[in-house]
């Protein structure tokens, strides 16, 4: 049976929320053509309720409790975390996971990487039916190749940052900022570029494409940095990261909407520009002050011995 590494299995599961993309744009061109806009809530709302139920069968607390995995990969999965996971946590450090500098560091990276995202995510239709000319069905297909490209390139990246991990002995911390850069400040670039192809449709489409596909490394950088920090304290640490990193979902579709109220090419130039600039920030940011090492507040506290 093939085993994953940390970063390769990471990728797989935020992979996930691409192919989920890729899916339900067409889908959703074809479904407002045929029936009607209220439909897409319907149908992906029940596809939703369907997940939870499959979730809440599925899905167990560990690994010892799982009843459907093999001895080797329950051996391989605790074997693995024995020597970096506690399995009994005391009180919560929160005041050292709150003045945790590369913590902060994820945070501001996971903010600048998602402010992109979420404009694209939520304006990209727009701007490929107002500005490029595609038609509704032509709009979800062409829209969804971004992120079947992100999808593609997480996967292939988590395999490659595996690869530099172990096989390479490259240094984690080196790993994470290579592919926190490349997959953030290689976006900025082609999203810049994407604003100059004047009447050129499909050069758009490509610069578009390889700039949220290049987004998709930043899975093996920044986003699986939680495990390497504080590995026992992963789950709250997402939690932390990701309440930031929803804010631009709220705040940058507002402003790229402001800023693109009659959908000239030179609006959009703007938007494009915040946005790569916002990401430039955040690689930065990532660059000076992100680690590859567990904490010291987060080192498992020796078990005691027993008689």
């Amino acid at each position: 049976m093939f085993l994953l590494g940390s970063s390769c299995f990471f990728s797989v599961l935020l992979a996930g929320a691409q192919l989920g993309t890729v899916i339900a744009l067409p889908l959703s061109g074809e479904i407002c053509y045929y029936l009607d806009w209220t439909w897409i809530f319907y149908i992906f709302g029940m596809v939703g309720l369907v997940w939870f139920v499959l979730w809440s069968l599925l899905v167990f607390n560990s690994p010892d409790r799982h009843p459907r995995i093999s001895d080797r990969e329950r051996t391989y999965i605790c074997s693995s975390l024995e020597n970096e996971v506690s399995r009994e946590l005391g009180p919560v450090p929160w005041g050292s996971i709150l003045t945790c500098r590369p913590l902060w560091a994820i945070v501001v990276a996971h903010f600048s990487y998602n402010w992109t995202f979420y404009t694209l995510l939520t304006l990209l239709p727009t701007y490929m039916k107002n500005v490029l000319g595609f038609s509704i069905q032509q709009n979800g297909v062409l829209s969804a190749l971004p992120y079947l490209g992100s999808g593609l390139l997480a996967v292939g990246g988590g395999q490659l940052a595996d690869y530099l991990r172990d096989a390479r002995q490259y240094r984690t911390v080196v790993v994470r900022k290579a592919f926190s850069l490349v997959g953030m400040v290689g976006p900025a670039v082609f999203l810049v570029a994407a604003g100059y192809t004047g009447c050129n449709p499909l050069l758009a489409v490509v610069f578009l494409t390889i700039s949220s596909s290049l987004g998709g490394l930043s899975a093996s950088g920044f986003n699986i940095n939680h495990l390497d920090i504080a590995p026992s304290y992963a789950g709250i640490l997402l939690g932390i990261t990701n309440t930031f990193g929803t804010i631009p979902g709220m705040v940058g579709p507002v402003v790229a909407r402001a800023l693109t109220k009659n959908n000239t090419m030179e609006e959009w130039q703007l938007v494009f520009y915040i946005s790569a600039g916002v990401n430039l920030l955040g690689a930065a940011f990532y660059t000076v002050f992100g680690r590859g090492t567990v904490q010291p507040w987060a080192v498992p506290k020796p078990r005691p011995l027993q008689d």
